[in-house]
């Protein structure tokens, strides 16, 4: 049986996942967690074959855990499954560990292909991804503005995004708050903008907005 730790915070997706996992007959669901600090004390106090995260953890995001997880558990397998379309952060996520990727759009069925592979050890990306990859190797693909952000500047524009201020988002992120201006200035510089208001419109344009 291959024993699945479904992290999710949105009650509503994270229980149709297990609902699908549980028609599986080779899966058992072994786990649940609903942010970036229960996922890393699951894996601490549990053997799990491969963990199902979405990239927008509350408290750290799933980019910061697949991070933690190296170190923690370097065998762990994870599947990041996002809201997130693949173009903008599937390529964040396997540079940062993860062993395959999928948009929660995708079909059940291929949510368990997905998981039975990655736990066999080897990656899944869908086709277009793939392309995708191998097409940027070649350098076919220009970058947009926002690839040059660090991930965790990456994280301060979706709080941003969001319409949190730089104060909640420095108590969500255990950050000081002139830590998170620092990062807000940067994500300005970077993208050539002038204000908040314009980093939610870039957001927005761009699909990188929760």
């Amino acid at each position: 049986m291959i024993r699945v730790l479904v992290a999710d915070d949105h009650a509503v997706v994270r229980r149709g996942v297990l609902q699908i996992l549980e028609e599986a007959p080779d899966m058992v669901v072994a786990g649940e967690a609903t942010t970036a600090r229960e996922v890393l004390r699951a894996v601490r106090e549990h053997d799990y074959d491969v963990l199902v995260l979405d990239i927008a953890m509350p408290d750290g995001g799933g980019l910061e855990v697949l991070k933690q997880l190296r170190t923690l558990k370097p065998g762990l397998r994870t599947l990041i499954l996002s809201m997130y379309s693949e173009k903008q952060y599937a390529r964040r996520a396997l540079m940062c560990g993860a062993a395959g990727y999928l948009t929660k759009e995708s079909a059940p069925a291929e949510l368990l292909v997905a998981i039975r592979k990655v736990a066999l050890g080897g990656s899944y990306l869908t086709q277009s991804l793939a392309e995708e990859l191998v097409a940027e190797v070649g350098g076919e693909l220009g970058k947009e503005p926002h690839e040059s952000l660090s991930d965790r500047e990456c994280q301060v524009m979706q709080l941003l995004a969001t319409g949190k201020s730089v104060t909640a988002i420095a108590a969500e992120l255990s950050l000081s708050v002139k830590t998170v201006s620092t990062y807000r200035g940067r994500i300005l510089e970077k993208l050539g903008l002038k204000n908040t208001a314009e980093i939610i419109r870039y957001a927005f344009e761009h699909g990188l907005a929760p």
